[in-house]
């Protein structure tokens, strides 16, 4: 493994996007049907997805782009096989090396496609498309959804033994986040990684409650914290690492632009982060063009990109 992005550059001035695609990289915040290469899902079902555009509304803008553009595609048969093959094809386009990627919990109910199914179409395109990439299967829990019935959704995976991690996501004020204790303390049980999303527009104080309530061993996000430097300081002396999608975020309107977002604020902060692609269907960008990007708008060193990078390994 390079340890050193300046280790491989030799004759440009600047480095490339095929620069970042050789190096091996983590990827650890990717919603996977909606993380696939858009060129494969279109090639498969005969026409272009229409570009997203946030109004300003967050989360509520990419739920109407999945229900506008992405659920009819999960009608067409074979669907839901070619989107977990697509996202393997662009994790290992994109360079990636460790992959937690997630299903949606409820996907099997929603679409009545059986979970075995799903497991049995995410062994066959990791074996198939990526087999070098070291994947962590990970179940998405929707955070408006009542407990009920992400515990009723999770019943359908558990005798797989297939899953390693969770992550609860969706809309971060649909309801209090001690609601969920009780399903992570059952994750956890069964020796579950604990992954949440915090921060992605709630404050500082809602990151650090998420980590706490719910044993947290990382943070999906999590930019938030950027506002309080006791509770960046609180994640980095508890080493809670915030995998945080900068593509994303400006996307979604979270912050303007890649020179001005907090990313930055984290890490000189001491907070461990890594860069993601959370939903490279969506957003359009790698974890290797958000490297670039970060790199071109003078947010970070080729030197810091490499601890970024390997924080992920």
């Amino acid at each position: 493994m390079p340890g050193n992005i300046k280790n491989i550059v030799t004759a440009m001035d600047r480095p490339d996007i095929h620069l970042f695609r050789k190096l091996p990289k983590s990827d650890l915040h990717n919603h996977g049907m909606l993380g696939g290469k858009r060129s494969v899902i279109e090639k498969f079902q005969g026409k272009k997805f229409a570009p997203f555009k946030s109004e300003g509304q967050g989360i509520t803008d990419l739920n109407n782009w999945i229900v506008n553009e992405l659920r009819p595609f999960f009608q067409l048969p074979g669907s839901m096989e070619k989107a977990i093959e697509a996202a393997f094809i662009q994790a290992r386009f994109d360079g990636v090396t460790r992959l937690e990627m997630s299903v949606d919990v409820l996907f099997s109910s929603v679409f009545n496609v059986p979970a075995g199914r799903i497991v049995g179409a995410l062994k066959h395109a990791h074996e198939t498309f990526a087999p070098d990439i070291d994947f962590i299967p990970e179940l998405g829990f929707p955070r408006s959804k009542s407990l009920r019935t992400l515990l009723s959704g999770f019943d359908q995976f558990l005798d797989f033994n297939y899953f390693r991690s969770i992550d609860l996501y969706d809309d971060e004020f649909a309801q209090p986040v001690e609601n969920f204790r009780e399903l992570y303390r059952f994750a956890r049980k069964l020796g579950l990684k604990c992954k949440a999303h915090a921060g992605e527009f709630g404050t500082a104080e809602s990151v650090k409650k998420a980590v706490e309530v719910l044993e947290l061993d990382a943070v999906q996000h999590g930019i938030g914290a950027a506002e309080s430097p006791s509770v960046m300081k609180w994640l980095a002396d508890n080493k809670i690492m915030l995998n945080i999608c900068p593509e994303s975020n400006i996307k979604l309107k979270r912050t303007r632009s890649y020179k001005t977002h907090p990313i930055r604020i984290l890490y000189d902060h001491g907070v461990k982060v890594t860069v993601n692609t959370d939903d490279a269907l969506v957003f359009g960008a790698g974890v290797s063009e958000q490297f670039l990007k970060l790199f071109n708008a003078g947010v970070f060193t080729l030197d810091e990109l490499t601890v970024i990078r390997n924080n992920g390994l």
